[in-house]
């Protein structure tokens, strides 16, 4: 019996290790929330998690994202834009990589309806893109490319 209880022990013990071994994929980082609040950062590889005390709250991926805009340029033309983007710093970065999409999309509307905006298309790209990278740069975020596109 004794014998029994020790081979279930040990069978316990190597399924409990098993679930507490976390694979993260290249190209991203999870942010682990703890019960107490504490988060921390774990990239790619083989990680230790403890599974009632941890849990995954972000999943961010640093190869880069893109969205899609529709928005009404300053003179009243419909244009459609491509933003990429990156996470550069996870840490930073963690406190809004929920509403990304949403704050660049809302501030790319904004910036592509103001009058300051360039009339020269290769000045518009360039003048959108440092605005907003002086806008999300502090967040750990940076804007890579704009294209943009007016719909006819």
């Amino acid at each position: 019996m004794s014998n029994q209880f020790f081979w279930m022990s040990v069978l316990s013990l190597v399924a409990f290790a098993a679930v507490c071994v976390r694979r993260i994929p290249e190209g991203q980082v999870y942010s682990l929330r703890r019960v107490d609040g504490n988060t921390r950062f774990v990239g790619a590889g083989m990680h230790f998690v403890l599974p009632l005390i941890e849990r995954v709250s972000h999943k961010m991926s640093l190869a880069g994202s893109r969205i899609e805009i529709l928005a009404t340029l300053a003179s009243g033309e419909d244009c459609e834009a491509s933003l990429y983007f990156q996470v550069l710093d996870p840490q930073r970065a963690d406190h809004v990589i929920e509403s990304v999409d949403n704050l660049l999309r809302e501030r790319t509307r904004e910036l592509l309806g103001s009058k300051a905006i360039p009339s020269d298309p290769l000045e518009r790209r360039l003048w959108l893109k440092q605005s907003l990278n002086a806008e999300v740069r502090e967040r750990g975020l940076l804007v890579t490319r704009i294209d943009l596109r007016t719909l006819a």
